[in-house]
C-alpha cells in the first residue's frame, strides 16, 4: 500500500509540474483559463443554447434576426455574471480606484456618473438612474464595446451567451436577447426593437473627474466578492488572440485589439444575420494625430474630434450635439458591420 501511495504521489507531482509548466507557457493563470476554454469551444454543441431558447417558445422563423447556430456559450450561465441592480456610489475622494482606472462616463440632465472597468469586467451591466432617467450601462470585456440606453421600467441582465464574441443582453420583461454592439433585439418577442441610446465615453478616472469633479463613481460595494482591482483576462486586451470565432476578419486592417470608435444608424430593413443601415469607424490613434475630421454620414456631415481632456474620440453633429458611439477592439467592426458591401454606408 505504501508503494502504491508513493506512486500516486509521484504521478500527482508530475501532473502538478506539467500544469504549472502549461500555466507559465500560457503567460499566467488567466491566460491559461482563456486558452483552455477556447479549445473546448471546438467541441461545443448548441444543445444547451437551443434548449434555452426553445424554453422561451421562440419561433426561429419569426422571432430571430440572427442564426441561432452562431450563438455560443460564453462560459457562465444566465445571470452567472450578475448585473448590478442596486448600485452604490463613491466620490472622487472615497473611491478605491486610482487615477488611471478606465471608466465609462455618462452624463444625463447634468448628473455625471463613472463606471470603472474594474467593476464592469465582472458584472457587464448596471441598471441605474442618472439625472432622473432610468438607464442601463453595459460593457463587454471581450469586445471593449459599451452601450448606455434608456431602459424605462425594464432591467437588463447577462444571458451568458455570445454572438460574434460579444455580449448578448436579455431584458427581464420578455427574455428577449439583444446584440450589444447593434443595440438591437435579435431573438425573442422584441426582435428588431432598437434601444434608445445615450452618449457614453471611455476615459480615465482622473480625466473624467477633471471635467466632472462632482461625478459619482460606481462603488465596489456590490454585494459580491470580486477582485475589482485586477484584470481577469490576462493579456487578452493586448495580444492578437480571440477566444471565440468571429466572421469577416479578412477585412481587418489593424491589430485586432487596436482601439476604435464606431457609430451606426439603423434603417428600416431587417436582413437576417446582418446589420442594415449606415456605420463608420475611426481609429483612435489616427484621430488623435489629426485632431479633427469632418466626414459624410447618412446624408449629412458630422465631425469626429480628439478630446484632449478626456483623451478619447468624440463624435458630434456640426451643431455640437454628441452622437452616441462606442469604443471597441478593431476586430469587432468587421464582425458586426463589415459584410462585403451588404451593410450600407461608408466604412472608414
Amino acid at each position: 500500500m505504501q508503494k502504491i501511495a508513493k506512486i500516486a504521489l509521484g504521478i500527482g507531482a508530475i501532473a502538478s509540474l506539467s500544469l504549472s509548466a502549461m500555466v507559465v507557457q500560457a503567460g499566467g493563470w488567466d491566460n491559461f483559463k482563456l486558452r483552455y476554454f477556447s479549445l473546448t469551444q471546438h467541441l461545443h454543441d448548441q444543445n444547451k443554447e437551443l434548449s434555452d431558447l426553445q424554453a422561451q417558445n421562440i419561433d426561429p422563423e419569426k422571432n430571430t434576426r440572427i442564426d441561432l447556430s452562431q450563438i455560443l456559450n460564453g462560459g457562465p450561465p444566465k445571470d452567472g455574471i450578475p448585473s448590478i441592480d442596486n448600485p452604490k456610489f463613491d466620490t472622487g475622494e472615497t473611491t478605491p480606484f486610482g487615477p488611471e482606472e478606465l471608466v465609462i462616463g455618462v452624463v444625463v440632465n447634468g448628473e455625471a456618473k463613472a463606471y470603472p472597468y474594474g467593476i464592469m469586467n465582472w458584472h457587464e451591466i448596471v441598471n441605474d438612474s442618472i439625472g432622473g432617467v432610468n438607464v442601463s450601462v453595459s460593457y463587454c470585456p471581450l469586445c471593449d464595446t459599451m452601450l448606455a440606453v434608456k431602459r424605462g421600467n425594464n432591467t437588463y441582465g447577462v444571458s451568458g451567451k455570445l454572438y460574434q464574441s460579444c455580449l448578448l443582453m436579455y431584458d427581464r420583461a420578455s427574455d428577449s436577447l439583444y446584440a450589444q454592439p447593434w443595440g438591437l433585439g435579435v431573438v425573442g418577442s422584441k426582435v428588431n426593437q432598437r434601444l434608445e441610446r445615450i452618449p457614453a465615453v471611455k476615459t480615465t478616472l482622473s480625466a473624467w473627474l477633471g471635467k466632472y469633479p462632482n461625478s459619482k463613481i460606481l462603488s465596489t460595494d456590490t454585494g459580491y466578492r470580486r477582485n475589482y482591482q485586477g484584470y481577469p483576462y490576462g493579456s487578452y486586451n493586448r495580444d492578437k488572440r480571440l477566444v471565440f470565432p468571429v466572421r469577416y476578419q479578412d477585412q481587418l486592417q489593424h491589430h485586432p485589439k487596436e482601439i476604435i470608435s464606431y457609430l451606426w444608424e439603423h434603417d428600416q430593413q431587417t436582413p437576417h444575420n446582418q446589420f442594415s443601415g449606415t456605420s463608420l469607424q475611426f481609429v483612435h490613434a489616427e484621430i488623435e494625430k489629426l485632431g479633427e475630421k469632418v466626414v459624410p454620414f447618412n446624408g449629412r456631415q458630422i465631425r469626429v474630434h480628439w478630446d484632449p481632456q478626456l483623451q478619447t474620440a468624440i463624435v458630434e453633429e456640426l451643431d455640437g450635439t454628441t452622437i452616441p458611439s462606442s469604443t471597441a477592439f478593431a476586430f469587432v467592426y468587421p464582425a458586426f458591420f463589415g459584410d462585403r458591401g451588404l451593410a450600407n454606408g461608408p466604412h472608414n
